[in-house]
């Protein structure tokens, strides 16, 4: 069974590596987040300049997805998957050595670019180097990298919660070793890049045209669709998790991050389990009940208004779900759906257009807290609902559709030797 092949050590060594571009793009969003009540009273900030770095860290993701995809493209993804993480490091420093609130936002920023261009390009290298009976395995794995981000920035939130900036310092500061030695493992991994006819010579030859044409933009809707409508919350329980907790639900600091903590073991844990079940059937048959769950999770939130205990259900209910109904399905449902061609495009732009939401949304996000909590969880709420839908035409429609024009090109491959004059592979055929 092609769910349970094992999968050679160099392709596992592959994902991690690339999955770090998820760890990286989850420290910098959740360790913004765990600091950002430290940073609103270190540098006197207001409501809106803490929705500001949120807002310009999702912002500038955007951007970065959807000019490094199309840069991967253009000029060899392994070139971009190369430096992007370098260019993270340094805005990573300048983060945290930052004096003041003006410095803070341009480490952002060059994060915030640097992660966003590794985000679409090192799932299209791990891709590109998967056999497609390991393929849904190793780009979920990445999605693990991702829990991991989470809990290490959440982990040391809650550690460093009464250290006030040196801690904020320790825990983005990692995010910057992480990154070095991250660049220096990726620059000497070998894989090679998949055959790419006259493009290496001339990166023009994939016109955006091909983007712009059916094959491409039913899934690219369908993907985008999805992720920006799951993204909402997840992307505001991301960034403002702990910020709700403190500010909505009267938890401390202290308490708000060690909510977070207890609950993360369960999502990694649960994460390792959709990894096993990538390349299987399972995958999408558990999606339906993951998608009931994660809705009721955000029902309870709502109805309770943000009040503690019913944040805390939220919370279990959320973790029990979020990885079998959320990004892990997008990643595997983009390498599957979206061709191969112009991979690093086509989700680049779905990744720039969602975060580009997350943005204006993560802006907004402090001032309506503030001004009814209700209101804001309903409309999360909502969101959760649209991305099941979302979820359930990819899996009825696209995910079938693609796995047909796979198994046609690969009959019509091999009617190829039966237009040559007959002979043994007539008969084989």
């Amino acid at each position: 069974m092609a769910g349970t092949r094992p999968i050679p050590t160099p392709l596992w060594k592959a994902a991690a590596l690339s999955g770090m571009a998820s760890y990286l793009d989850a420290g910098l969003i959740v360790s913004i987040s765990v600091n950002l009540a430290i940073y609103r009273d270190s540098y006197d900030m207001g409501v809106w300049m803490a929705g500001a770095i949120s807002a310009i860290v999702t912002g500038c993701i955007a951007v970065g997805s959807l000019v490094g995809g199309r840069l991967a493209d253009l000029f060899g993804r392994r070139r971009v998957y190369n430096w992007d993480i370098f260019c993270f490091a340094i805005g990573a420093l300048v983060i945290t050595l930052a004096p003041d609130d003006i410095t803070l936002l341009i480490g952002v920023l060059i994060a915030g670019l640097a992660a966003g261009a590794d985000l679409p390009t090192s799932l299209a290298v791990v891709s590109d180097a998967a056999p497609p009976w390991a393929r849904g395995r190793l780009v979920a794995f990445t999605q693990v990298m991702w829990m991991l981000g989470i809990a290490v920035a959440i982990f040391l939130g809650f550690v460093l919660s009464t250290t006030g900036m040196t801690g904020a310092r320790l825990i983005t500061g990692q995010l910057a070793v992480a990154a070095l030695v991250t660049w220096a493992l990726r620059s000497r991994l070998k894989l090679s890049e998949p055959p790419r006819t006259d493009t290496a010579t001339a990166p023009e030859a994939i016109s955006l045209n091909s983007v712009w044409t059916r094959a491409a933009l039913l899934p690219m809707a369908a993907t985008f669709v999805f992720y920006v409508t799951w993204g909402l919350g997840a992307n505001t329980f991301g960034q403002f998790g702990t910020y709700l907790l403190v500010t909505v639900s009267d938890a401390s600091q202290s308490l708000a991050t060690g909510i977070n903590l207890a609950f993360i073991p369960i999502g990694v844990l649960l994460t390792f389990a959709f990894v096993r079940v990538a390349d299987s059937p399972w995958r999408d048959r558990l999606f339906h009940v993951a998608a009931v769950v994660q809705i009721l999770a955000f029902v309870i939130a709502s109805l309770t208004a943000g009040a503690l205990a019913g944040m805390l259900v939220f919370f279990v209910l959320y973790q029990l779900s979020n990885p079998f109904a959320g990004e892990a399905n997008y990643k595997v449902w983009s390498q599957l759906t979206l061709p191969a061609d112009t991979r690093g495009t086509t989700q680049g732009l779905t990744y720039a257009l969602s975060r580009g939401v997350f943005a204006v949304a993560a802006f907004f996000t402090p001032a309506l807290a503030d001004h009814s909590p209700s209101v804001l969880l309903w409309t999360i709420t909502a969101c959760m609902t649209a991305a099941a839908f979302a979820g359930v035409f990819i899996i009825r429609v696209l995910v079938p559709r693609a796995a047909s024009a796979v198994r046609d090109g690969a009959d019509a491959h091999l009617r190829v030797p039966s237009t040559s004059p007959a002979g043994p592979s007539d008969k084989e055929h």
